[in-house]
């Protein structure tokens, strides 16, 4: 158990991903190794590959890195991305995630991968980032920001650590900029928050933290289909996955992934990929 007190919005989330049904579900469904939402070309690619691709389209915008240059992946989870950056680029990365026990699991796989000395990983909240000031050239995040309970506290903390011209790209479920009021209130009462980021919130953000916004990819339908592959394969594993998740954990996994999916397709949400860079006068 960590010692570190967090917000309300973060302690539920860190409770969430340490159970042993969500630990579970993540690993053998999700994408195992990259627990987020994917790029498909087409309605049966696997949920892994498509996963992964999402992880190679970021990696393509953030500009070459070396050996010397050190990447924070905050909201880490299992590491796949860190573990791709380190092979790719031979950078340091420093991963950083509320979930000791996506933690553990991270280690692990680190260590299988001979990648340990490359990967550091963190217990702690990205509203406040264990590192010093200006200490990373990127700061990399994919589907995590919208369990804070204070989103403009995290990108002040991203700013605070980032180095001059350095860059920051990211991913977040979100719900679209026009969403009517009210309508996202299944998905925001099963993950316990008030309400998500939008792409108007993230890039006015920036601005007012002087980041120069280098281009918002928008890929909605891509969160959508995410959703429903988790859906479907949840459906059609649903006997083998009832040995080590309970029952109870799966139905209510079930009907979340029928809101996100409604929520996508009515256009109440947005998702797609980030890029912005702290100047040298920031």
């Amino acid at each position: 158990m960590s010692g570190t007190t967090y917000g309300q919005a973060t302690e539920t989330a860190r409770q969430y991903y340490n159970s042993d049904d969500a630990d579970a579900f993540y690993a053998q469904v999700w994408g195992g190794e990259d627990i987020h939402v994917g790029l498909y070309e087409s309605e049966d690619d696997p949920i892994r590959t498509a996963s992964r691709r999402t992880v190679e389209a970021m990696a393509d915008r953030i500009g070459p890195l070396d050996e010397s240059s050190v990447v924070l992946d905050i909201g880490c989870g299992y590491g796949g991305a860190a573990r791709y950056l380190a092979k790719r680029f031979g950078c340091r990365v420093i991963g950083l995630n509320l979930s000791e026990a996506e933690n553990r699991r991270h280690r692990e796989m680190n260590a299988e991968a001979g990648l340990q000395d490359r990967i550091e990983v963190i217990d702690g909240s990205f509203e406040a980032i264990p590192l010093d000031d200006a200490s990373v050239d990127v700061v990399w995040s994919q589907d995590a920001i919208l369990h804070s309970g204070d989103r403009v506290k995290v990108l002040q903390e991203v700013d605070r650590v980032l180095r001059c011209n350095g860059r920051f790209v990211m991913t977040d479920p979100m719900q679209s900029d026009d969403c009517p009021e009210g309508v996202l209130d299944p998905i925001l009462s099963r993950i316990h928050l008030t309400d998500l980021g939008s792409p108007g919130f993230y890039q006015s953000t920036a601005e007012s933290l002087g980041w120069k916004d280098l281009g918002f990819q928008p890929m909605t339908e891509q969160l959508a289909r995410h959703y429903a592959r988790v859906l479907a394969t949840t459906e059609a594993e649903g006997e083998r996955l009832k040995e080590s998740i309970s029952p109870d954990y799966l139905t209510r996994m079930k009907a979340g992934l029928r809101h996100w999916i409604d929520g996508g397709k009515a256009g109440h949400l947005a998702w797609g990929i980030f890029l912005f860079q702290k100047p040298v006068s920031s």
